[in-house]
C-alpha cells in the first residue's frame, strides 16, 4: 500500500487515528527504511505517529521491517550478545554506558554498543569510547567473548540513521528513537538492555518485549541512557523469551555510598573516571554492579 494511505489512517489526530495491523506497520516502515518515500512523507509519518503514539503491534511491525533489513551482528562463540543502545548521551551527568559495557565484557560476555548522536548539545557515547581507545570497526565481524564493540547506527541500517536524523529538521523524536531501544541487531541469542524516561514508556516497552519474545532488561536509566543511575538503585525488570521476571525492586532516594562522579562530563573526564573504576582506584557504583549481575542472570537464562 502507498504510504499516503497509511498516513490517512494514522494522521487523524490522537482520538481519530486508527491503529495499523502488524503487517501494515511492517509495510509502512519498510518503505521508510528503503528510502522509497519522499522527505515530506517521512515528516508526515513522524508527526502522525508522534501525535497518535505507537501500539505494541505497530512497534512489532516496525521491528519486523527493520530485522528484514539489518546488517546483523553475531557472537563468535555462540554466547548471548549483550546489546546496549546509546542514543541520548550526557546532558548533566557523565555518560557511563561504556563503563557498563566494559564491566559486562570483563565477565566474559560479548557486548555490542550501537548508537548515533541525535542532539548536538549532548556528549555522545562515541566520543567517550574514542577516549578509551574503542573505535567503530571498518567492517562488522563476530564479537569475541570479553570484547565490547561499538557500531554506529548507519552500519546496521542506513535508512534507520536517516530516520533518526529527521529529528534535526523536525525537532521532535520519532518512532525510530523508540525502536532502537527495543531492537535486537544480533543473529543469535542476545540480551537487550533498554531504558525509559517516563513511567508510561515502561508499560509500552514491556508489551513490545513480550510480543517479540525478547530477552531483555528494562529500567529507568540515566538521562535516557541504558546504564543505571550511579546515584540510585532503580527497579529493574527482566524478560526471558518474552516472559517477565522481577530482578530488582529498587529503592527510593539516593544510595548510601554516593560515588565520586566527575563534575566535568567531557569525554576526557568521563573516560578517566571509567579507567579509575576498571583499575580499582574507584569503586564500582552499587547500581551498576547490580545491573551487571542481572544482565549475567538473563544471559545464562537465554
Amino acid at each position: 500500500m502507498a504510504i499516503a494511505q497509511y498516513i490517512k489512517e494514522i494522521g487523524r489526530g490522537k482520538h481519530g487515528a486508527r491503529p495499523l495491523t502488524r503487517e501494515q506497520a511492517a509495510d509502512l516502515f519498510g518503505q521508510v527504511l528503503d528510502g522509497s518515500v519522499s522527505d515530506l512523507e517521512i515528516g508526515a509519518f513522524c508527526i502522525a505517529m508522534r501525535v497518535k503514539g505507537e501500539t505494541p503491534e505497530e512497534m512489532a511491525g516496525f521491528l519486523d521491517a527493520t530485522y528484514a533489513r539489518l546488517n546483523r551482528v553475531r557472537s563468535a562463540s555462540g554466547k548471548p550478545v549483550v546489546v546496549l543502545p546509546s542514543y541520548n548521551g550526557a546532558r548533566r551527568l557523565p555518560v557511563l554506558t561504556p563503563l557498563l559495557a566494559l564491566l559486562v565484557a570483563r565477565r566474559g560476555l560479548p557486548v555490542l554498543i550501537h548508537g548515533s548522536s541525535t542532539e548536538t548539545s549532548r556528549i555522545f557515547v562515541g566520543d567517550v569510547l574514542a577516549q578509551l581507545g574503542l573505535h567503530a570497526p571498518a567492517t562488522i565481524a563476530p564479537i569475541q567473548d570479553g570484547e565490547a564493540v561499538y557500531l554506529p547506527t548507519e552500519a546496521l541500517n542506513p535508512g534507520l540513521k536517516r530516520l533518526l536524523d529527521a529529528r534535526r529538521s523536525i525537532g521532535l523524536r520519532n518512532s525510530g528513537h523508540s525502536l532502537v531501544k527495543l531492537m535486537n541487531p544480533c543473529d543469535g541469542p542476545a540480551v537487550v538492555v533498554s531504558s525509559y524516561t517516563h513511567p508510561e514508556y515502561a508499560v509500552s516497552m514491556a508489551a513490545v518485549f513480550e510480543l517479540m519474545h525478547s530477552t531483555a532488561l528494562l529500567l529507568r536509566g540515566t538521562e535516557g541512557e541504558v546504564v543505571a543511575d550511579a546515584r540510585r538503585l532503580p527497579q529493574m525488570d527482566g524478560f526471558v523469551a518474552g516472559k517477565r521476571v522481577t530482578l530488582e525492586e529498587g529503592r527510593k532516594g539516593m544510595v548510601d555510598d554516593l560515588p565520586a562522579l566527575p563534575k566535568d562530563i567531557a569525554p576526557e573526564a568521563t573516560a578517566a573516571y571509567i579507567r579509575d573504576v576498571l583499575e580499582g582506584r574507584q569503586p564500582v557504583p552499587e547500581s551498576l554492579a547490580a545491573q551487571v549481575e542481572h544482565i549475567l542472570r538473563l544471559a545464562s537464562a537465554s
